[in-house]
């Protein structure tokens, strides 16, 4: 009965306390917990947040958040997942000085002033504002040229709403786009789908044929792989055979002895 009415507590929350944050995660000293995740549980009052100063992983999402006054005092705060929730100030995140991660999917920021706060966090490098998997979005979003504004605003941001903008797989990512954008603008004149009956492959039949190379190294490791997966089939067989056995013996034994009259 008592563990039911403590899920029941956890499920819906209004303020973080003291005794849940002990709770949820075993810690007994709040300045010793490290990683924390209040994922849905209706919390609209921060409370004694403010006390983890050692947090470095915070899990928000899915909340009736309003005011993050209570995380300025987290300094080596790196990943915080604020996504789902009421918000529409993010002034008190200034003093966040270790943040790297910041997820605002979902919320209410309605201009790109109200990331200008945000401007002071030299290790800030991803940053959400949008999540199409979950259909999260903020008013902003709806101006066109808002990428553009925040990635001159932030000019160390390596990845924003999910896609890589600078470094290893972002000139991917955006040839990847530009292809889909051509084709999908390509299929489709006045509404209607084009066909293309002449449609050649772009390589040989045999372009994707696994060759085998000359290297002696690889032809050995290719041979040692063969014969370990000989061993193995052999193995199975061998078990298969004996458990076979096995079970054919005990269902021998579990059968009620007959005796002659």
């Amino acid at each position: 009965m008592d563990c039911r009415r403590e899920k029941d507590q956890d499920a819906d929350c209004e303020k973080i306390t003291a005794v849940l944050l002990k709770s949820r995660t075993g810690e007994f000293d709040l300045e010793s917990i490290l990683f924390l995740k209040l994922r849905g549980l209706g919390i609209h009052d921060l409370g004694c947040i403010g006390e983890c100063i050692n947090l470095e992983r915070l899990d928000l999402s899915g909340n009736n958040i309003t005011n993050l006054a209570p995380l300025a005092s987290l300094r080596l705060l790196s990943v915080l997942n604020l996504s789902a929730n009421r918000i529409s100030n993010l002034e008190p995140l200034r003093s966040c000085d270790s943040l790297q991660n910041l997820n605002l999917a979902g919320n209410i920021i309605t201009s790109i002033e109200n990331l200008h706060c945000l401007q002071s966090l030299r290790k800030l490098e991803n940053i959400r504002l949008k999540d199409n998997t979950y259909n999260y979005t903020n008013p902003v979003c709806r101006n066109i040229s808002y990428r553009t504004a925040v990635l001159e605003m932030f000019p160390n941001m390596k990845v924003l709403d999910g896609e890589r903008v600078v470094g290893r797989g972002s000139d991917l990512y955006q040839l990847c786009k530009d292809i889909d954008d051509t084709i999908k603008a390509g299929l489709y004149k006045n509404g209607q789908l084009v066909e293309h009956p002449d449609c050649k492959p772009w390589v040989e039949d045999s372009y994707w044929e696994i060759k085998r190379s000359n290297n002696a190294i690889i032809e050995e490791a290719y041979k040692q792989f063969n014969d370990v997966l000989h061993e193995c089939r052999l193995l199975n067989n061998r078990a298969i055979h004996v458990i076979s056995q096995t079970e054919r013996t005990m269902s021998l034994k579990k059968q009620p002895k007959q005796y002659a009259i």
